[in-house]
């Protein structure tokens, strides 16, 4: 059974753990294009401007600040090819982005549904 700072047999404790874990978790890829860069990144490398046709409504200087990001999170290698002609910069996912993949799974299930459930609403 889950917990829930609803449960009766929660601690106090307990519930500022999961908040605490929950603030962690949306620090590192919470907001609205982290894990889209993500996402966009998922089966090869892809260079900057490729990753921006990608990601529908992303702006470059966006993007650039969500790589940075997700590389200091460790979910993003930056590679440089300095010997290209010119200097050619590729972006991959680390083997730790693939601890997302469940989180990304569920979200994108649970986006389904729910998109569902409002177009039935309206």
């Amino acid at each position: 059974m889950e917990k829930s700072c609803e449960s009766p047999n929660i601690t106090s404790e307990d519930c500022s753990a999961m908040l605490l874990a929950v603030g962690d978790a949306l620090y590192a890829v919470g907001g609205k294009w982290k894990l889209r860069v993500i996402i966009g990144l998922s089966g090869d490398n892809k260079r900057f401007n490729e990753l921006k046709r990608i990601i529908p409504g992303i702006s470059a200087r966006v993007l650039s600040n969500e790589l940075k990001e997700l590389e200091m999170n460790g979910f993003v290698k930056r590679i440089v090819y300095a010997d290209a002609s010119p200097v050619m910069v590729e972006y991959e996912l680390t083997d730790y982005s693939s601890t997302l993949k469940d989180v990304v799974r569920s979200l994108s299930e649970w986006g389904t549904t729910h998109r569902e459930r409002i177009r039935q609403i309206k």
